[in-house]
């Protein structure tokens, strides 16, 4: 019942942001451009029909992804990141009027003529709306097009120089789901492959659907082959999804899911040790599930190196209690729209990239999919190729 009303109350909360943020669209675009009538009316209908659309893929898009609707969701979630866009240029502009309200008023000039401020009024409308749908434009492009290869050396201490030059490829966020589809994974596992890999990683939120709807999508996933193994860590997104389910789906693709477990990669004292934890809030979405980095490395043999998959990066401060060499992460998307970038450390150490903390060195992936709007702006997505040596 907790569960509950603190779904019911987060949904009319939202429901409540989208039309004040809707209501303030409103207001500066088309209400205070004093449009003709005619426009004011179409652009009356063109918001309802956004917003419509943008609900629905917001409540439908995880129970019904099928893709007949998929049009219906790229459009409604398109909305989600044109929006936004439009929403922060406008309030910046609002703060730009009123500091120079502010000075006109300390230098005790005549307030603007009415005549002057609607047509500011519109020109800045205008600007804003072409930059809004031209940057959607754009970030459509770089979400749907073709996957940078990211790569990355890193210099582990306790590494046998032996697994020198071992070849990691990390692909994270997915989220197969209700845009991206079982053709555009087929891509993906062909990027990958191309790269050769002794070690294939997928750091979390590889879905948002249940397996019934997406067992298709996500069939491509079992063609992915490594010398060493492939390997999955849960998100936060499998546990809005059925992650029990997914996890004994995730084994039959002939994936390895590590639940706060470790399994030894290459051979005898040559050999590192892979890691794998449960999302960061597991134990709050499922009883039973815990993200335990401590459990994760327990048993192995004193001097050898770590790597652990974790989906959240603030899951670094514990292992790097725990002596863990390099983490792999996901979950942040780089942002995935600027300037949602800057909101991101507010739950995060980092955005994305290579950091250290202590002696643990922490890789950031951008994320191979997207979340929400099909757009990425200032943050591409990526497949990473993460080669480690001795230091």
């Amino acid at each position: 019942m907790h569960t509950s009303v603190q779904a019911i109350v987060f949904f009319l909360v939202a429901f409540l942001v989208v039309m004040g943020w809707h209501a303030y669209l409103w207001n500066r675009l088309l209400r205070d451009t004093q449009p003709p009538p005619r426009w004011k009316v179409a652009g009356k209908i063109a918001l309802l029909t956004l917003v419509t659309l943008f609900l629905f893929a917001m409540i439908g898009g995880r129970s019904w992804p099928f893709d007949s609707l998929r049009p219906l969701y790229a459009i409604g979630y398109g909305w989600l990141g044109t929006s936004f866009l439009l929403v922060v240029m406008l309030l910046l502009t609002d703060l730009g009027k009123l500091s120079a309200r502010g000075v006109r008023r300390l230098m005790k000039r005549a307030p603007t003529n009415p005549e002057r401020r609607l047509t500011l009024a519109r020109i800045l409308a205008g600007s804003v709306a072409f930059t809004g749908f031209s940057s959607t434009a754009k970030g459509a492009a770089s979400a749907l097009g073709t996957i940078p290869i990211r790569r990355i050396r890193v210099s582990l201490p306790r590494l046998s120089s032996s697994m020198n030059g071992t070849r990691i490829v990390q692909i994270s966020d997915l989220h197969i789901g209700p845009i991206l589809k079982r053709s555009w994974v087929e891509s993906v596992v062909a990027q990958v492959m191309s790269l050769e890999p002794d070690l294939i990683v997928i750091t979390g939120d590889l879905v948002d659907g249940t397996v019934e709807n997406l067992r298709d999508d996500v069939a491509p996933l079992a063609k992915l082959k490594a010398k060493a193994g492939v390997f999955f860590v849960t998100g936060n997104h499998e546990y809005y999804s059925g992650a029990p389910a997914w996890v004994e789906h995730v084994q039959q693709l002939g994936i390895r899911v590590l639940q706060n477990e470790n399994v030894p990669i290459g051979k005898g004292d040559d050999a590192f040790y892979l890691a794998g934890v449960n999302d960061f809030e597991s134990a709050r979405h499922k009883v039973g599930h815990a993200h335990d980095v401590a459990a994760s490395v327990r048993g192995i043999p004193p001097n050898r190196e770590i790597l652990l998959l974790a989906h959240q990066p603030r899951s670094v401060w514990d292992a790097a209690k725990h002596g863990v060499g390099l983490q792999l992460s996901g979950h942040t998307h780089g942002g995935q729209i600027f300037p949602w970038t800057c909101f991101v450390t507010l739950q995060q150490p980092f955005v994305s990239g290579l950091h250290q903390v202590q002696n643990t060195w922490l890789y950031i992936s951008r994320g191979t999919g997207f979340w929400g709007p099909p757009m990425r702006i200032g943050a591409p997505p990526e497949i990473s190729l993460i080669e480690i040596y001795r230091a």
